[in-house]
């Protein structure tokens, strides 16, 4: 019995600690959210959500905007389509008139405005250039890029056509060969002997 009573009163103090654990916890994830304050995770992934779908709106809209402004420009500058199934010679002749006095002046309008273009471009170099003078800056004009093989190559060409096999030759005498074997077929001197050594040799052969 008391064996019995000493596990139940261990078993009832390891609940009463759980419980404790367990409330200490949840008191702290409470604090936690409430740290936090309104932007819980949820609501920012809410939040992200309607900024894009807003941002997704607003481009849509935006492009359409571009797209009337752009017809309407268009409908502006060279005019509403014309109904040319049911027209008439002249009607036809008429309209390609006005077109062709359409397409001169906007023609003109274009080299007007090209003009201008380069006349501000050469204006803004010749600042520029001022500029630079003033800070006493060189710059260095855009170079085209050549490869340093192509002149090796240009350069290896041009001495092989001014090569000659035959004018690169030395040109051989034959007397050098004929003097180079009259010395080798010459004896030398020592091996001649003396004058006197031929009569001094038939003496000794008389001798004996």
């Amino acid at each position: 019995m008391a064996d019995d009573e000493a596990k139940k009163a261990k078993q009832a103090e390891i609940e009463r600690k759980r419980a404790e654990v367990r409330k200490r916890m949840e008191e702290a994830s409470k604090a936690k959210k409430a740290k936090k304050g309104f932007m819980t995770p949820e609501r920012k992934k809410k939040l992200r959500l309607l900024l894009r779908k807003k941002a997704a709106e607003e481009l849509k809209k935006e492009q359409e905007r571009k797209a009337a402004e752009r017809r309407r420009i268009i409908e502006e500058r060279c005019g509403s389509p014309r109904n040319l199934s049911d027209a008439s010679e002249a009607e036809l002749q008429t309209i390609c008139k006005q077109y062709w006095e359409r397409l001169y002046k906007l023609e003109g309008d274009k080299f007007d405005l090209e003009h201008v273009q380069k006349v501000k471009a050469q204006e803004i170099n010749d600042l520029n250039a001022q500029v630079n003078d003033l800070r006493g800056k060189f710059v260095k004009p855009a170079l085209k890029k050549v490869s340093k093989y192509e002149n090796k190559f240009a350069k290896l060409q041009k001495k092989a056509a001014e090569f000659n096999f035959r004018n690169q030759l030395k040109v051989v005498k034959k007397k050098e060969f004929t003097l180079e074997e009259e010395e080798k077929e010459k004896k030398p001197d020592w091996s001649k002997g003396k004058p006197g050594d031929a009569k001094v040799k038939e003496e000794v052969e008389a001798e004996a």
